[in-house]
């Protein structure tokens, strides 16, 4: 009978692990369900969009002539698009990343009037929705007469409260305070502190605030449509938006549907190349942090 219970014991753990892996199984196919489905309906023309099953492909391959349909539409106004969106997401990713790195490593290591104050509205800011600040700031904007600018997308995709606050909490696991004690100690200046250790040891969390930020703005869709009005700024979230209600309205829809779709998937790209290029710094954080 005792010989019974280590044999029960590892029944048990085996039967809870494939509970789990059958658990994250169901999360992986759901994540990843939509973006079959965009691939698979990308390769289709508007007819086969509603004549055929939406989960299968169609009996001939159309991704080809949908890219091409894409990128030649409206004198190729999709690569403008497309270049407006990475310059929003790239310059509104390295600038959270700088400011919610130097904000939070100034919350977590310096003790200054009003911290606590500070700390307790950035924490605030993250329970506010962006939409809800989206026309207050137009107007502020308009006042200062930079709306319809790149600035008017950047300058408030920047300020990334959610950011502050993951990069106080990961400086204060990540840099221990001797180890600053001792650079200062050294003769290192704050900036030198700051750039040589701080920054190599939050990387990793540097990298997540970076990511979050740059997919946050690469699907803004409501901030840009207020701020802008020139289509040669215009992001391509709000790009394929008006192709879509043109499609919707039947003004020209019989050659829209599968073009937008094909720019969905083409959108989709750049953020898991960003994703691909970065899992390196993790993985170095990783390593780092294991050795100590």
């Amino acid at each position: 009978m005792a010989g019974l219970a280590p044999r029960a014991v590892a029944n048990g753990y085996r039967r809870e692990r494939i509970a789990a892996y059958a658990l994250l199984t169901l999360f992986l196919l759901y994540s990843l369900l939509p973006l079959y489905y965009l691939a698979v309906s990308a390769t289709k023309t508007n007819t086969q969009l509603f004549s055929s099953f939406g989960l299968w492909f169609a009996e001939d391959l159309n991704l080809g002539a949908n890219l091409r349909a894409l990128f030649g539409h409206d004198d190729g106004v999709f690569l403008l698009w497309m270049r407006n969106s990475v310059v929003y997401a790239l310059a509104s990713g390295f600038g959270a990343a700088a400011i919610c790195t130097a904000a939070g490593y100034a919350l977590s290591k310096f003790r200054f009037p009003g911290r606590r104050v500070m700390y307790a509205a950035i924490l605030g800011a993250v329970m506010v929705p962006n939409t809800a600040l989206v026309i207050p700031l137009f107007l502020l904007f308009a006042n200062l007469g930079i709306t319809d600018t790149w600035g008017a997308v950047i300058l408030p995709s920047v300020v990334f409260p959610l950011g502050v606050y993951l990069m106080k909490v990961y400086i204060d696991q990540a840099v221990p305070d001797e180890l600053l004690d001792a650079a200062r100690i050294d003769g290192a200046s704050e900036a030198g502190i700051f750039a040589s250790i701080v920054v190599r040891l939050a990387m990793p969390g540097i990298v997540t605030v970076l990511l979050l930020a740059f997919t946050t703005t690469w699907n803004n869709y409501f901030l840009p449509l207020v701020m802008l009005s020139s289509p040669e700024l215009m992001p391509m979230t709000v790009g394929l938006a008006q192709w879509n209600a043109l499609a919707s309205a039947g003004s020209g829809g019989q050659a829209l549907f599968s073009i937008v779709i094909a720019g969905a998937l083409v959108g989709v790209l750049p953020v898991i190349a960003m994703f691909l290029l970065l899992q390196r710094f993790w993985q170095g954080g990783l390593a780092t942090g294991s050795v100590k």
